[in-house]
């Protein structure tokens, strides 16, 4: 198939050390003008479709621009990295390994994706953050200023992960969730709805903080906490964890809430106060064992909360 663009005779020596050329369109397109000037390119496999790149930005390697995508300014896309559909990369950004921006995605600013990451959707990485090894970001997440999302994380839906967070292992956030300041989620963890987690907290293990729970300080919550509802925990003084304990060594989780002296309980289907937990373990369990577990918790727990 006849190429919308050839090779120029300008040339130079990338930091790849690679040969790069000129690029000029043959035809018209979506970004350029018939004997348009474009950006630099190693070979023509580097573009297909309409894409297109110009200003001083480079396409080299194995890499390959195709469909709508653009790619400009002075970004660099390398190595086997795909960048599709109607994608931009642009500023300073870099895309190599064998990294994916598609969809509408944009990757700008002195952001990097690399590795076998993906940026699809509407999703958006700037600044100076990076998404690398395994990492997806999607949906219309947005990850920037000096946020890194590594491992096998995923962040989606509306979430926003920026500052200098960072989310990695196999932590998933999504939904409207923020993650932001020094703050990490990582492990198993899922952070989502309306959550938010800053400061310099970290969420980790398999826990899951999730519709309008805020954690921050030096609040670390991890195991298989489950904090939700209007969670206000910005230490670890905030919160406490029972794991093992009930007919179903189930996981009891403790915890302050907004504006209020009050302390939730989760446990198994079970939320709300103190003294409905007590109430609901006395109906349920009468007065078995695992009614006195749960009543040797409800003991400690106003112990830790001065209740």
């Amino acid at each position: 198939m006849k190429k919308h663009f050839e090779l120029t005779t300008e040339t130079k020596i990338n930091f790849l050390g690679l040969t790069v050329f000129r690029i000029k369109a043959t035809v018209k397109t979506k970004y350029a003008e018939e004997g348009e000037i474009g950006g630099w390119v190693s070979s023509l496999d580097n573009l297909s479709g309409n894409a297109w790149v110009y200003g001083d930005a480079e396409v080299s390697g194995d890499a390959l621009v195709s469909g709508n995508a653009l790619v400009y300014g002075n970004a660099l896309v390398y190595g086997d990295a795909l960048v599709s559909g109607d994608a931009w990369v642009s500023g300073n950004a870099k895309v190599s390994g064998n990294a994916w921006v598609s969809g509408n995605a944009k990757v700008y600013g002195d952001a990097e994706v690399s590795g076998n990451a993906k940026v699809y959707g509407n999703a958006k990485v700037y600044g100076n953050a990076k998404v690398y090894g395994n990492a997806k970001v999607y949906g219309d997440a947005e990850v920037y200023g000096n946020a890194k999302v590594y491992g096998n994380a995923w962040v989606y839906g509306d979430a926003l992960v920026y500052g200098n967070a960072k989310v990695y292992g196999d932590a998933l956030v999504s939904g409207d969730a923020w993650v932001y300041g020094n703050a990490k989620v990582y492990g198993n963890a899922w952070v989502y709805g309306n959550a938010k987690v800053y400061g310099n907290a970290w969420v980790s293990g398999d826990a899951w903080v999730y519709g309008n729970a805020w954690v921050s300080g030096n609040a670390k919550v991890y195991g298989n906490a489950k904090v939700y509802g209007d969670a206000d925990i910005k230490s670890n003084n905030d919160w406490c964890l029972f794991t093992g304990f009930g007919s179903e060594n189930r996981t009891t989780t403790a915890y302050k809430i907004k504006e209020s002296l009050t302390v939730k309980v989760s446990c198994g289907c079970f939320f709300g106060d103190l003294l409905e937990f007590e109430t609901q373990v006395k109906l349920t369990h009468k007065e078995s064992k695992y009614a006195r577990e749960y009543l040797s918790i409800i003991d400690l727990i106003k112990i830790k909360f001065n209740l």
